[in-house]
């Protein structure tokens, strides 16, 4: 026996539907995601199909090919189509004229395209051990690039403390008036994250010029 199944998936559920061969609905339910929503797919196909689920063959359609959702159905041993949102829309315009949408129907449509078009959907391979090792590896390097470009704020913060007169890798222009120390960061407001040359302004002023008959002992004194 054959059996079809439309699932129309979102973060939070699916919404699936269960097709026989003729195009007839069995069931449909809306299954919250994980665990408890596979268990109760399985028991819904196993309803169907009762002593026939050894011989029996079937055929899932989602918009998706990813995820654990995904992965627990392909160890199950169902055939896992994964359907195009394109092919999906295209499917859709083809079927019907009225153009509504709603989860429900998009699950009736799903299984409807497995049932009479699954020789165009790819079905999705179960991976093999180093293919899954690839995925973690992948999937870390992803993480790790997301955590540190661009740096976040705490992470910019150690760094201008660690690395003065850089944030995220890349040097701040300096002002070239200011003193060393400014530059470097010693001291508050002074080559911090936020420092500009209008921070350094009381460090690069030069004193007034004196005058040449000024006595150079006593800055404050007036000229001769």
């Amino acid at each position: 026996m054959q059996l079809f199944v439309g699932d129309d998936w979102s973060e939070e559920h699916h919404d699936v539907e269960l097709m026989d061969p003729a195009g007839r609905r069995l069931s449909k339910a809306r299954l919250p995601e994980g665990v408890a929503g596979i268990a109760r797919l399985h028991a819904m196909v196993g309803d169907q199909l009762g002593d026939d689920v050894d011989e029996s063959e079937v055929a899932i359609g989602i918009e998706t090919d990813r995820g654990p959702w995904v992965a627990a159905l392909v160890a199950a041993g169902y055939t896992v189509f994964a359907v195009n949102p394109l092919q999906a829309a295209r499917f859709r315009e083809r079927s019907g004229v009225s153009g509504a949408k709603s989860d429900a129907a998009d699950a009736h449509m799903l299984a409807d395209m497995v049932r009479t078009d699954s020789h165009q959907l790819r079905p999705v391979a179960g991976d093999s051990a180093e293919a899954e090792a690839v995925k973690v590896l992948a999937r870390a390097h992803k993480t790790l690039i997301f955590r540190t470009h661009p740096p976040d704020p705490a992470t910019a913060a150690r760094a201008a403390r660690v690395l003065p007169g850089r944030i995220g890798g890349v040097r701040r222009p300096r002002c070239r008036r200011c003193p060393r120390a400014a530059r470097e960061g010693a001291g508050p407001g002074l080559g911090g994250a936020t420092d500009t040359r209008a921070d350094h302004r009381g460090a690069t002023e030069r004193p007034p010029p004196r005058h040449r008959d000024q006595d150079r002992s006593d800055p404050g004194s007036p000229a001769r």
